[in-house]
């Protein structure tokens, strides 16, 4: 019988049950002591034409020190890459160097105003102008607009690009084609663009089907997208010889940039082929990541499609200052104002700090940490692709539910008594019981170690105590949830007793 995980292990946040913020205090309690007003009192009802609610709004009654300890434990109980290691598949959720915060935090940044004027931005649009120039100089791709804010963002701009130049040309074309591996958000940029989806399925390697591929394009084809590496962490070999064939049909081939963690540095999407990249900075280059943002799509094109970009684009005048241009052709604007600039500045921060042979290493490291991984753990789980990984591989826990009844969802939460974050789940949808790593270079062999310890510990927990697996976690602040339920139901309002 192995012994049940009870305690939280040492490298955990503490995350026992603590009151509601609803429930601490006292009517009597203020965080705030105001001064008196120096300014004439009014009647607030009768200047609100009588519209004032007729009982105060629930609010909690707290001290300063009360309000500080609640969001102090508030902040204990989340689980995020300052805590501890994050190997969420396909989202690249890597430390954050504190040197991009506090550049992002200069006042000379942090205190801009879109609407200045462009000669009171120079040191501003200096930062984008070289920002595009390196991000062109990763990407083999020299025309770069930094305005999406999202990598979904920014697959939408660069389709658009597409969609014009096939316009411009009098070349109305109705299909796109994606791989059966593809992020979710592929077909939906493809739908929204007002283009038919076409799925091309992956070979026995986890690449694209070029039989398939080529009987798929035609005349109609307005572009292929592609995420290379593939969401499968695997690098297509074929991958000259299928840009080769998209462009001989007169179509243009677009790169999702999720994956850019695994070759920046070593090898350039422009260079295979692609029309087309979109960056996620806020993954790629190490800047803030989840819960909703912020983020950075930039887009980089190559020179034919540079002319669609949306405007306006920073530039560097003749006599050495900075200014603003809308590219001849462009399709508009994609977000308020030039895109979301304090990414922009911890991006450029890191690639600055770390200079090519910096990112290249980041490319080596990223890879050489899921090639380790993936081999400590091929006897205890399935591997549906045995091939040399890049920078994340998937495996599944196929055999697990086979002979255990234990599945992929109950190792990840067995997982979090281990004090990680789990791994995707169920993703890519090609793969069974699905779980796909992503280990990232900042994690130490150490922890790398300890994640595969606690991945067998869990393989070896679910052939000889199923239940205990499949009863976890135990040591969260809450137990196993309806997820489902939360998701279509949420409850988020609080709701005091009558």
């Amino acid at each position: 019988m192995t012994e049940k995980l009870t305690h939280t292990p040492s490298h955990a946040p503490s995350r026992g049950p603590r009151s509601l913020i609803f429930e601490t205090g006292a009517p009597e309690s203020r965080c705030v002591m105001p001064p008196a007003p120096d300014v004439p009192g009014i009647d607030l009802d009768e200047a609100l034409g009588g519209a004032l609610r007729a009982e105060p709004p629930l609010l909690p009654h707290v001290t300063e020190v009360e309000i500080a300890r609640h969001y102090s434990h508030l902040a204990s109980m989340n689980f995020g890459v300052d805590s501890g290691s994050y190997p969420l598949g396909s989202c690249t959720m890597k430390y954050n160097p504190r040197v991009n915060e506090d550049a992002a935090r200069y006042e000379g940044f942090a205190g801009l105003h879109p609407y200045q004027p462009v000669d009171s931005v120079q040191g501003a649009l200096e930062l984008m102008v070289e920002l595009a120039a390196d991000l062109g100089e990763v990407a083999g791709l020299p025309g770069v607009t930094l305005q999406p804010a999202a990598g979904a963002h920014g697959e939408l701009t660069a389709l658009m690009c597409f969609r014009a130049y096939h316009v411009d040309r009098g070349d109305a074309r109705r299909k796109v084609i994606i791989p059966d591996s593809a992020h979710g958000t592929n077909p939906a940029t493809v739908a929204m663009c007002g283009y038919e989806v076409v799925t091309v399925p992956s070979d026995e390697h986890g690449g694209v089907d070029m039989e398939v591929l080529r009987a798929a394009l035609d005349t109609d084809v307005a572009a292929f997208m592609l995420t290379n590496p593939n969401t499968l962490g695997l690098f297509d070999p074929n991958i000259l010889a299928i840009t080769d064939a998209v462009h001989a049909v007169g179509a243009l081939a677009y790169c999702d940039g999720a994956n850019l963690n695994a070759i920046m540095g070593i090898s350039r999407p422009g260079d295979m082929g692609f029309d087309a990249l979109h960056i996620n900075l806020h993954k790629t280059f190490s800047t803030p990541h989840g819960g909703g943002g912020p983020g950075a799509g930039p887009v980089c094109v190559t020179e034919t499609l540079a002319p669609y970009l949306p405007g306006p684009v920073p530039y560097r005048r003749g006599d050495g200052t900075y200014d603003l241009a809308e590219p001849a052709l462009s399709i508009g604007r994609v977000r308020s104002f030039y895109g979301n600039f304090g990414i922009l500045v911890r991006a450029y921060t890191y690639l600055r700090a770390l200079g090519g042979s910096g990112l290249r290493e980041v490319s080596e490291q990223a890879v050489l940490s899921a090639n380790y991984l993936k081999e400590r753990l091929r006897e205890a789980y399935d591997l549906p692709y045995d091939r040399t990984c890049m920078h994340e591989f998937v495996l599944s826990g196929s055999r697990q539910k086979r002979e255990n009844g234990v599945r992929t969802l109950d190792i990840a939460k067995r997982l979090l008594d281990h004090g990680f974050h789990p791994p995707t789940v169920y993703f890519p949808l090609i793969v069974e019981e699905a779980l796909m790593i992503e280990p990232t270079e900042t994690e130490s062999l150490e922890e790398l170690d300890r994640f595969a310890d606690a991945m067998l510990a869990i393989a070896k927990e679910a052939a000889a105590d199923p239940d205990l697996v499949k009863g976890a976690p135990y040591t969260t602040p809450v137990r196993r949830l309806d997820e489902a339920g939360a998701a279509r139901k949420p409850d988020l309002r609080y709701r005091p007793e009558e």
